[in-house]
């Protein structure tokens, strides 16, 4: 099977292609979402994995963002080939302040717009096309709205938050936890994603939508994290309250379904993901 991989080159697109031994589709090999040309190739794949997005959440990269993440997805799956798979790799974040309603945040987690910044939903709006789509070109689809998905460091790309306070803990920099570092998170090792895409692609199922995290027995205090990687690596890492609020407060993503329908589990616990990383 062709595998393709737009974003390839970027922090979860190296592991992933890698992984799957797939091409990359991305600025780095010369490839644009955006270009017509550039984007014929597409169709010559049997499984398109679209990680490709613009994740800047400041107001003035709102036009970007609807450009790439939803116009951009769009001009994607218009090129995928009849009957081929297709791979969304969205966020937990198109639920926004909602997620704080539930202990593990299911897939019927409202979406409705309640301050959602640019990005949030322009990844939402690439989900209505990947449903379009689906219909139009008889694609096989999943949507997978992610957790922080961390990954070892690749040359050129940016961390998640897992590998920034890593990467400060290590240069002895400060941390700033916000709400004394109490916000629970559920933090996603890249290989348990790779391993979900995989599932997905050796299934039958035609359209699927999972939360995909490493899931409540998996969680813990932003605190909690910070001080396991300290323990790790051996360091005291530096502390400092923060004013800022993340929303949501806590999120923890319900895998029920994609533990049922998918037969997949997260095998790689915090700790051994951070071992790894920090080798």
């Amino acid at each position: 099977m062709k595998i393709l991989i737009t974003g390839g080159s970027g922090y979860l697109g190296t592991y992933l292609r890698r992984f799957f031994n797939a091409d990359d589709f991305s600025r780095r090999s010369y490839c644009d979402i955006l270009n017509p040309h550039d984007a014929t190739i597409i169709s010559d794949y049997d499984a398109v994995i679209h990680l490709a997005a613009h994740s800047d959440k400041s107001p003035a990269a709102a036009e970007t963002c609807f450009r790439v993440n939803a116009e951009g997805t769009a001009h994607v799956l218009r090129h995928v080939r009849r009957g081929a798979i297709f791979i969304y790799a969205s966020t937990k974040d198109v639920y926004g302040m909602h997620a704080d309603r539930y202990e593990e945040v299911p897939e019927t987690c409202p979406t409705d717009y309640c301050g959602q910044a640019a990005f949030e939903w322009s990844k939402l709006i690439g989900e209505r096309y990947v449903d379009f789509y689906a219909q139009a070109r008889d694609l096989r689809v999943c949507i997978f709205r992610l957790s922080p998905v961390y990954a070892p460091s690749s040359e050129g790309n940016q961390p998640s938050f897992v590998g920034n306070y890593i990467e400060r803990i290590s240069r002895n920099l400060p941390i700033r936890l916000p709400l004394d570092g109490t916000p629970r998170r559920d933090p996603l090792y890249v290989e348990d994603f790779a391993r979900a895409c995989r599932a997905f692609i050796d299934s039958n199922i035609r359209r699927g939508l999972y939360n995909l995290g490493a899931g409540v027995r998996h969680a813990a205090s932003l605190r909690e994290i910070v001080e396991l990687i300290g323990r790790l690596m051996g360091r005291e890492p530096l502390i400092e309250p923060s004013e800022a609020t993340p929303v949501p407060v806590n999120y923890v993503a319900d895998i029920a379904r994609a533990r049922a329908e998918l037969d997949w589990e997260p095998i790689v616990s915090l700790e051994e993901g951070i071992r790894r990383i920090i080798g």
